[in-house]
């Protein structure tokens, strides 16, 4: 008992640091909106002066900008056989295979969200991460990686002679974009990151995929990766660099690592979660009405801190811990809708949203039932509407419970209803009386101190 104790403790240390952060991304969140706002303003004024019409997505001709991204991953694959195009009798046969080739590249990017960059003569370069920011790239791109030395392997099969061989380097860091286009936006990438990915890729064996140290720090929990040796950078001393031999068994639908399971997908969500919580709550945060004093980012972010916290203590897997999670995120969203009935609203936006990010039918039903079971009164149904609903009312047993409470007969009064603040202590006693936490957890960590809050508000109570 006391081991386990100790793992919640550790897990409570590290919920209530990404708590902390989260809050501090939001204020700089909201710092950026209300700059761009103003951006926006001028912006259009001068649009209206100079009478220039410019579409979202679409650049005046020749005009270039730099974007900078602070985490991408550059892949770089040379396709080694183009010199027996010219050696060989069937040289029209060979370019129709590398036609077919470089299609089938062109579609797992695609597959992947990676953005090709550009083909330069026999090498083919792409990065993860552009031109949409995102935290799972590093993975993306070391998927798309295997998936096209297992495509070029497949087109070669049978074959007496082979012709086509490649090597792959991949690195993960900051880059420059310089973005230009009309009809058709392009990115020119720069940067030291660009220039290791091409020195790996340019030292690697034929058939390999090559990593640096910063990206297998990222993939190394998915995939089964191999010391390769140093290379020196200048400036920055020695790059020690590693070759990607596959998925992880664990993580393998048959076990030899090239095809990923349900389990690789979970672990997957769980890291794309942090992106789809950004999001959120930026949605959050330009949409929620300012009278919603209670039911704002803090709440949202409270409660999926919890739902972890819990679904952890009552013995949830992953998956388990993805879906609370998830269902925790959009349970309020429904509130940039309408106040009333705005769990109905959440389920709206969230079978809208998830699709995207490669959630199942089966995982959106499950979320959505989550959602519904922490309308008023709650009556939760599996495991999983429990500990919402415990984290959905946590602050009922904490030593902040007053002033929380208080947070939300402001928000209640502000749309006329609740009458008084005396009234509403009324009605906290007789809600409190007669709620009970579901999970074992919830009782055991808020039970004791929920009895003292009726207490302290039976105090606050005075005769009409």
């Amino acid at each position: 008992m006391g081991k386990k104790q100790d793992e919640l403790l550790k897990r409570i240390q590290k919920l209530v640091k990404q708590n902390q952060n989260l809050f501090d991304k939001n204020e700089k969140l909201q710092k950026a909106v209300t700059e761009l706002s103003e951006q926006n303003e001028m912006m259009k004024l001068r649009l209206k002066e100079s009478k220039v019409e410019i579409k979202e997505g679409v650049q005046p001709e020749g005009e270039e900008r730099v974007k900078k991204y602070n985490m991408a991953t550059v892949l770089f694959a040379y396709i080694g056989g183009f010199k027996q195009l010219t050696e060989e009798e069937e040289s029209e046969a060979i370019i129709d295979q590398l036609d077919e080739l470089l299609i089938e590249f062109d579609r797992i990017l695609k597959k992947y969200k990676i953005h090709k960059i550009k083909t330069i003569g026999d090498t083919y370069m792409a990065a993860g991460g552009i031109p949409v920011k995102n935290i799972t790239n590093p993975i993306d791109v070391v998927m798309a990686a295997l998936e096209m030395n297992m495509f070029l392997d497949q087109l070669q099969q049978g074959r007496v002679k082979q012709f086509w061989n490649m090597s792959l380097g991949i690195h993960t860091g900051p880059v420059t974009a310089n973005v230009s286009g009309k009809k058709k936006i392009s990115y020119d990438i720069k940067g030291d990151t660009v220039n290791v990915a091409h020195r790996m890729q340019g030292i690697g064996d034929s058939g390999k995929i090559l990593i640096s140290i910063m990206t297998y720090e990222l993939i190394k929990e998915f995939f089964i990766c191999e010391y390769y040796g140093k290379m020196p950078v200048k400036y920055k001393g020695d790059l020690e660099m590693f070759v990607v031999n596959g998925i992880r068994p664990e993580f393998s639908q048959d076990g030899k690592g090239a095809l990923p399971n349900e389990l690789f997908d979970t672990k997957f969500k769980l890291i794309q979660f942090i992106d789809i919580q950004e999001l959120v709550l930026d949605k959050l945060e330009r949409e929620l009405p300012d009278f919603l004093y209670y039911h704002n980012v803090k709440h949202t972010v409270d409660v999926v801190t919890e739902v972890e916290l819990i679904g952890w203590a009552e013995g949830l897997d992953d998956d388990g811990i993805l879906l609370l999670k998830t269902a925790a995120l959009f349970h309020d969203a429904g509130h940039t809708i309408a106040y009333d009935e705005h769990e109905h609203h959440g389920t709206v936006l969230a079978r809208e949203f998830l699709p995207k990010y490669g959630y199942t039918k089966e995982q959106i039903e499950i979320i959505c039932d989550i959602i519904m079971a922490t309308s008023l009164p709650p009556k939760p149904g599996d495991i999983y509407q429990k500990i919402i609903c415990d984290a959905d009312l946590d602050y009922l047993g904490r030593s902040d419970m007053i002033p929380v409470s208080n947070t939300l007969f402001r928000e209640m009064k502000g749309q006329d209803k609740i009458g008084t603040l005396n009234d509403w202590n009324k009605l906290q006693i007789k809600f409190i009386s007669g709620h009970s936490y579901f999970t074992k957890t919830a009782r055991s960590l808020r039970e004791v101190n929920k009895q003292k809050q009726i207490e302290r508000i039976k105090k606050l109570i005075t005769d009409d």
